[in-house]
């Protein structure tokens, strides 16, 4: 039978592992955010200097040809930004568990 104490010291040990959680949670959700600013600032960088491109294009073959290497760049770089932003969350996720993962581990013993 738990007393007054027991509880308390319970209680007080899951807020701390929620706030922890919480921490961990808040400062994952801004390397998320701020990767996916520097991306959208890059892609928008990357799409202005495409437009640059084509208006100096002499040629149809070079209209195709800055497009395809436009398409085929963007498509690179949003897989590796998809498979970056999957390992950050991966991470985040693996992260906010942990604090719970310790406490599991103090109540079974």
């Amino acid at each position: 039978m738990l007393n007054f104490d027991d509880a308390n010291k319970a209680g007080k040990d899951t807020m701390d592992t929620m706030l922890k959680s919480c921490s961990t949670m808040a400062t994952g959700m801004q390397t998320i955010a701020s990767e996916a600013a520097d991306y959208s600032k890059k892609s928008f960088e990357h799409s202005a200097a495409m437009v640059e491109k084509l208006s100096g294009a002499k040629s149809m073959e070079k209209v195709f040809e800055i497009q395809t290497d436009f398409a085929k760049s963007s498509y690179e770089a949003f897989v590796q930004q998809a498979t970056k932003m999957g390992e950050i969350y991966a991470d985040l996720a693996k992260d906010v568990y942990k604090p719970f993962e310790r406490s599991m581990g103090k109540a079974g013993n």
